[in-house]
């Protein structure tokens, strides 16, 4: 199982550029430094910003005001998902 702060910073490392508030989530392709394709180490995984967004997908709440609010929103759901 994947250290939940250690993958909470890399989520906020690489959402945190984005023009909040987001209302979808393209609106976070242009912060993200390989776009769809950047990759995330989530324990023994490595799962890209489109994964990701596939894992998400119906527990999303947009729009997010705050890199906070939506790195929240991910480590929930990375969380029922038993990733962390």
């Amino acid at each position: 199982m994947a250290d939940r702060e250690e993958v909470r910073q890399q989520f906020v490392d690489a959402f945190e550029g984005a023009d909040y508030p987001v209302n979808s989530p393209m609106d976070l392709v242009p912060a993200l430094p390989n776009g769809p394709g950047t990759q995330f180490e989530v324990g023994d995984e490595t799962i890209t910003a489109m994964e990701l967004n596939q894992e998400a997908s119906g527990r999303q709440d947009f729009p997010y005001e705050s890199v906070d609010e939506l790195v929240d929103d991910m480590m929930d759901g990375l969380e029922e998902e038993g990733y962390v």
